[in-house]
């Protein structure tokens, strides 16, 4: 323990006379108090020796290889990058010459044709356009839609679903079921027998579906013994409203239900879960195309693209394209599904 005498002397400087202390003094004072010398401790280099600059050499060369290392692998991956986007640009610009619709469902049934199966619940992921005012981007988004169900249509697809995240599809379904019809009309003409006949609907909201082609009844076609009934194409709009949030609400629907004892907890089980949310959403969907260039399903339901194929083109700039729906046809039809148990 420190005397007095030494706490003072240290605190003031000097010793009980008032003698003011020297600098080997008060050194000699504090030693006994400070913890022993390690060996390992290297000392403190002499004022007469020359400074070396080994310690701070050696990180920086470290730093200088690795920035070298760096801006090689960089430079080599951006020269990739760059010859595969302009590979895939070249390659769609020309399957987007060769395979081109001209609106005429011939030509899509032709370039289907070959394909071993066609996907019954076909969907489709769109994008709201970030450019542009808002009336812009919903006519964007409309033609798209538009297309895409002519395109579903002549290939023989009977269910299409349209996802987009934020819903503004749902707000009319009147509207959009005319400029379908409108689209329609432009492919297959205003009054062709094979004209499909198409319904809107969208989860938790009643299914628009007017009458069926008045005018084939005007000219006597329903008369003919012979008229086939053209094929119908069935449009369901989703958002991300239809997604998480459907199986968050079912789940705390079964969590009430069994503490009622209104439903036993091991009659809960993924059938049960699977048709609740088919009958409240929708069914599992064959195929999934995206339009971009990477997978992103922004939001889109998560049950329903469990088992679903999904299809997009690397590095596609191009929006909405009728090639990148075909490439999507021909790989589902020769897609293998194993399914385990």
């Amino acid at each position: 323990m420190v005397s007095p005498r030494k706490a003072q002397a240290f605190h003031t400087d000097s010793d009980a006379t008032g003698r003011r202390l020297s600098a080997h003094e008060r050194e000699r004072l504090l030693k006994p108090y400070l913890p022993p010398i390690s060996k390992q401790q290297t000392p403190h280099p002499s004022p007469n020796r020359k400074f070396h600059h080994k310690q701070r050499v050696r990180p920086a060369i470290r730093h200088l290889i690795h920035s070298l290392i760096f801006s090689i692998i960089h430079t080599f991956f951006s020269i990739y990058i760059r010859i595969r986007q302009a590979y895939h640009a070249v390659v769609d610009q020309v399957l987007a010459m060769l395979y081109y619709h001209h609106r005429t469902p011939e030509l899509i049934k032709r370039d289907v044709k070959g394909l071993s199966k066609v996907p019954k619940h076909l969907s489709v992921i769109l994008q709201l356009p970030p450019e542009g005012g808002k009336k812009d981007r919903l006519e964007t988004l409309v033609n798209d839609a538009c297309e895409i169900a002519a395109w579903s249509a002549s290939a023989g697809v009977p269910m299409l679903s349209i996802y987009e995240r934020t819903g503004i599809l749902k707000h009319s379904l009147p509207h959009l079921h005319r400029r379908i019809s409108r689209t329609m009309t432009s492919y297959y003409g205003a009054t062709s027998p094979s004209k499909p006949t198409i319904s809107l609907r969208a989860p938790h909201l009643p299914s628009y579906s007017p009458p069926n082609s008045p005018e084939l009844t005007q000219n006597g076609a329903s008369d003919n013994h012979d008229h086939v009934e053209p094929p119908h194409l069935s449009i369901l709009l989703i958002d991300a409203s239809d997604g998480r949030q459907t199986i968050v609400d079912l789940t705390k629907t079964l969590a009430e239900m069994s503490q009622h004892n209104k439903i036993s907890p091991a009659d809960i089980s993924s059938e049960l879960i699977d048709a609740e949310i088919s009958e409240s959403v929708m069914g599992e969907p064959d195929l999934i195309i995206l339009f971009g260039d990477r997978v992103v399903l922004d939001g889109y339901p998560p049950w329903q693209a469990r088992l679903a194929e999904m299809f997009h083109v690397q590095d596609h700039t191009g929006g909405v394209g009728y090639h990148v729906f075909l490439r999507a046809l021909y790989k589902y039809g020769q897609a293998q599904f194993r399914l385990g148990s």
